[in-house]
């Protein structure tokens, strides 16, 4: 069996990165004994299609499960479509999160826990990021 957790780093010391299709790492985890392979994101800075691209990425090398903090409506599909079970809401490091797996406390995601495109960073925020920040004052002059 492996497992992959999507990390900000490459060890097991490192941190569950929120993100499943933007993720700068995966960690491909033996859960028995924790051998870990790191592998860089081939497709952290696709325009779209990132999620698909990685779930993908994961069913080529074997993965059976994924323990993130987020996943889509895309990539959950494809996902079910190669029979990889997903788990959000994961944090801590990706030595926690797999042997959190291992004692069998995460529960498998039944839907997707964010839209589509979450993980893209900026844009559609709405949130105002002119010279004011938003904040309702501009420069003094």
């Amino acid at each position: 069996m492996k497992i992959a957790v999507t990390s900000q780093g490459q060890t097991l010391d490192d941190a569950v990165d929120p993100r499943f299709g933007r993720c700068p790492f995966f960690l491909i985890i033996d859960p028995d004994t924790l051998a870990c392979e790191a592998l860089p994101n081939p497709h952290i800075e696709l325009g779209s299609g990132a999620g698909i691209q990685s779930a993908q990425f994961m069913a080529e090398r074997g993965v059976t499960v994924v323990l993130t903090g987020n996943c889509g409506p895309n990539a959950f599909r494809s996902f079910g479509a190669a029979g990889i079970q997903v788990i959000t809401g994961v944090t801590g490091t990706a030595r926690q999160a797999a042997e959190a797996y291992k004692s069998g406390r995460l529960a498998k995601a039944s839907t997707p826990n964010v839209p589509s495109h979450f993980g893209m960073g900026s844009g559609g925020s709405g949130r105002g990021g002119g010279m004011g920040g938003g904040r309702g004052g501009g420069r003094n002059r």
